[in-house]
């Protein structure tokens, strides 16, 4: 039966705050490693989580830009999106943690294991590599964003004081992948029926 306005009524368990995920919240791999293709799965063990994430939580912004076609009158009579990019900034704040180090200076600039680490600062490492950000939702759900081009875009000041916790402030873009239809990102909520893993680019 077709649904019309007055069938669809709303539904409170659509409505969810995100939540802390005790397994953790961001997870990163070396570009080319099996994507998930659904919320549920659990992840391959060649995603290493990133640890704790600072309280402002994760900010996922998206730009894009327009051009407004007029006609000789100054009528507005078109619009055409020329331009969509998107990002994901986040504190680490586990600032001795390895993988953590490894997303702000580069894999091959952090050296040792967790607690003891060398790290050299340089220029920022342009590898891509694949990210995945999940949140627990209301109701035993899970939140999956799977980006399979992320890339170190952008860094936040360090204040090195004996009063502010010591992190990694990263904005990491999001670039286009053929893998999930030319998007940047690929959103799974919920329970979805698991489909087979897509291998990087």
């Amino acid at each position: 039966m077709a649904t019309t306005p007055d069938t669809q009524k709303n539904n409170p368990a659509n409505v969810s705050l995100g939540k802390t995920n005790v397994t953790g919240y961001a997870y990163w791999a070396p570009k080319g490693t099996a994507l998930p293709a659904d919320a549920a799965t659990a992840l391959p063990a060649a995603y290493i989580g990133l640890g704790y994430i600072g309280e402002d939580g994760i900010t996922n912004a998206s730009d894009s830009e327009t051009t407004d076609v007029k006609e000789m009158g100054g009528e507005n009579v078109l619009s055409i999106i020329t331009s969509y990019s998107e990002t994901y900034q986040f504190v680490l704040i586990e600032a001795m943690r390895k993988s953590a180090a490894q997303i702000r200076y580069g894999e091959q600039n952090v050296t040792g294991e967790d607690g003891a680490l060398s790290i050299t600062h340089t220029m920022p490492d342009d590898t891509e590599f694949v990210l995945v950000v999940e949140l627990a939702l209301t109701g035993n759900k899970k939140d999956r964003f799977v980006i399979p081009r992320a890339v170190r875009k952008e860094f936040g000041d360090r204040t090195l004081s004996g009063t502010e916790v010591l992190g990694y402030d990263v904005t990491l873009g999001a670039l286009p992948s053929d893998l999930i239809n030319g998007g940047t990102s690929r959103e799974y909520i919920g329970s979805a029926t698991a489909a087979a893993n897509t291998t990087g680019e």
